[in-house]
């Protein structure tokens, strides 16, 4: 991998961890689209992800220093705690997945575009789903409850596969269950980042081990990192408004084009 593919890539993965339209699936097409393959690849999607989880941390950190001085300053039960165990409930599906599951899901990546496809056609619905119900709704929803963290915990576990994006199956989920717009965007971001630092830093103890070998460069690593930081950073704050808006439609659009372009390329 060139340090030019790994700019492409980065800024790739850090627009699209954040918007509905689903890193993993646009990494796959355009890691096919320039000839990228082999370990680095997995090499490579560890660094800008934990990329993005510092994109996170930079545009939502008085959220999460709010919650980290909430949950470990005081012995009493508050907000911050409470807030912070709907986290960790809806950390439970992706556990399960990442511990039972994760060799069966990782055989999905890099076996052909047509998966990618057929989730973007599923992400595009959901999307537009949600949008459609959230306006036909009378109240302005309700804030995160046990139950919806379990549930949009469920649509992360599910959002695993290429295509299906995380951010927009969460989003779209959370909003179908009732939830505020500004509430359920700021938990979809924030509920990611300890599962993406576990796999992260689980990952790289398999680097340094040598369970796992990569031919990727100091200069695509670097320049991939800072490439999806800096575009994540964007996205996030991008993200935030657009759902605070209700605009989700134009990504199921766009989902809904690039899935079936995707498809039909595939079967020609």
């Amino acid at each position: 991998m060139t340090w030019l593919e790994a700019l492409i890539l980065g800024i790739v993965q850090g627009l699209t961890e954040f918007l509905p339209v689903s890193s993993s699936g646009h990494l796959e097409i355009g890691q096919a689209f320039l000839g990228t393959s082999g370990e680095e690849n997995l090499t490579f999607a560890i660094i800008v992800h934990a990329a993005t989880v510092c994109s996170t941390l930079v545009i939502l950190w008085n959220e999460v220093a709010k919650l980290f001085r909430g949950t470990f300053t005081t012995l009493r039960w508050n907000e911050e705690k409470d807030y912070v165990a709907k986290i960790f409930v809806s950390m439970i599906p992706v556990f399960v997945v990442g511990m039972f599951f994760k060799d069966q899901v990782e055989a999905f990546f890099g076996n052909g575009l047509l998966l990618v496809g057929i989730c973007l056609l599923v992400t595009a619905c959901l999307l537009a789903l949600s949008e459609w119900l959230q306006k036909k709704r009378q109240s302005a929803g309700h804030e995160v409850t046990y139950k919806d963290a379990f549930i949009i915990g469920l649509a992360q576990a599910c959002a695993v596969l290429p295509g299906l994006s995380r951010s927009g199956t969460t989003i779209a989920t959370g909003l179908l269950c009732g939830v505020k717009k500004e509430s359920v965007a700021q938990f979809s971001f924030l509920m990611v980042l300890i599962p993406i630092m576990g796999e992260a830093f689980l990952d790289l103890l398999k680097l340094l081990q040598g369970e796992l070998t990569s031919d990727l460069g100091l200069a695509p690593a670097v320049v991939g990192f800072i490439a999806a930081f800096l575009t994540g950073c964007f996205a996030c704050r991008f993200m935030i408004e657009i759902v605070r808006r209700q605009r989700l439609v134009w990504f199921a659009l766009y989902c809904a084009i690039v899935g079936s372009v995707t498809i039909i390329a595939t079967l020609c």
